[in-house]
């Protein structure tokens, strides 16, 4: 490895801890520690749903992207910022 690799190594393990830390900063936490949680309804993909809903009983178990009864759990204010969300529900 010539001295530009190291550099250039350097640099991108710099950016992604920059980026790390960014994330890790803005995830909502509660008074325990515990990252504060949401359920962003309509953003799911076909089979990538959290829970039940009102047509059935488990995880995993959408069938089709986008449903509005569909939820995923996700840090608290990121509904928000999904595209084609608009629905979010604390969750107890």
């Amino acid at each position: 490895m010539n001295a530009r690799d190291a550099i250039n190594a350097g640099v991108l393990l710099a950016v992604a801890g920059a980026m790390i830390a960014a994330v890790s900063m803005s995830v909502r936490r509660d008074g325990q520690g515990r990252v504060e949680r949401e359920r962003c309804y309509g953003v799911t993909k076909a089979g990538q749903n959290d829970c039940a809903n009102t047509v059935h009983s488990c995880a995993k178990q959408a069938k089709a992207d986008a449903d509005q009864s569909e939820w995923i759990a996700v840090p608290k204010g990121t509904c928000v910022r999904l595209a084609g969300s608009g629905i979010s529900e604390s969750m107890p």
